[in-house]
């Protein structure tokens, strides 16, 4: 038993010093998607929109959570569509099926949200203007 779990922790960095470097990486993911992702850019844009107006188009703060919850659920699924893309790009650039469906359904991941987006400040704008 013990050797299994030897085997299962990583060694490195405990405590907060791991926690330092890991903020550090995080932050060093969302630069690169921002510097290489077009469409993270894009959704970025939306958000900052979006995020403002949500103060005036909610009634309440479960509203409110309503309304920003699916816009940071946006940005967490491109930054892991981008993921995808570039582990997809780092094996290789000729077509294989099985690239090409995990490009695709990491594309599908993004369009649900940005239909979520629509669909949840479409509700809450009818509530509260009808």
């Amino acid at each position: 038993m013990k050797e299994a779990e030897s085997r299962s922790t990583k060694p490195g960095k405990t405590g907060l010093t791991r926690l330092i470097q890991a903020t550090g990486n995080s932050i060093s993911g969302i630069k690169a998607c921002w510097k290489n992702e077009a469409a993270f850019r894009q959704d970025v844009g939306l958000s900052l929109i979006l995020f403002p107006l949500s103060f005036y188009l909610a009634e309440s703060t479960t509203q409110w959570l309503a309304l920003i919850t699916p816009l940071m659920l946006l940005l967490i699924v491109e930054l892991l569509n981008s993921a995808v893309e570039a582990t997809v790009d780092r094996i290789g650039h000729e077509h294989h099926e099985m690239s090409g469906r995990a490009k695709d359904l990491a594309s599908a991941a993004v369009m649900l949200c940005l239909f979520l987006i629509a669909t949840t400040w479409g509700a809450i704008a009818w509530t509260n203007f009808s």
